[in-house]
């Protein structure tokens, strides 16, 4: 269902019925713009980014017990696999392909941080920016 699913979206972005400004981002195809916007469905569910990044199970779980709180803080994987598999690979493609999330995942990198929780923090800035783009209807200007 949802493989049939995502080649119909897919199809409707080629000829151009769905305007998504996800694709005007370098390294997201129509491939990958249509698992996300698949898996999100409407933005105006979603009250902030933070929302979208809780739904993939992306956010950081939290773990307080008495004066203990939250020593080594994981990604929690409690939400949609698919957008989560989507945002990730995503934003491998996006870093490879625009200069400025390729310098924050250097810097992340520089920060002494594994390669996929670097990552990691890149796909949480992609998915503000994605969230972003989707509320203002605008397309993704590289900045300079």
């Amino acid at each position: 269902m949802v493989i049939r699913d995502l080649f119909a979206i897919k199809d409707l972005f080629e000829i151009k019925l769905i305007r998504s400004p996800i694709l005007s981002i370098p390294g997201i195809s129509y491939r990958m713009g249509a698992m996300i916007i698949a898996e999100i469905g409407d933005f105006d569910r979603f009250d902030s980014a933070d929302k979208i990044l809780a739904y993939a199970g992306l956010s950081p779980s939290t773990y307080q017990s008495g004066q203990l709180d939250n020593c080594h803080p994981r990604m929690e994987k409690r939400g949609s696999r698919y957008l989560r598999y989507a945002l990730f690979n995503a934003t491998i493609y996006v870093c490879h392909w625009d200069s400025t999330f390729n310098a924050y995942l250097a810097k992340k990198r520089a920060e002494g941080k594994h390669y996929y929780v670097a990552v990691s923090h890149a796909t949480k800035k992609l998915v503000r920016l994605i969230y972003q783009l989707e509320k203002s209807h605008q397309s993704y200007n590289k900045a300079a």
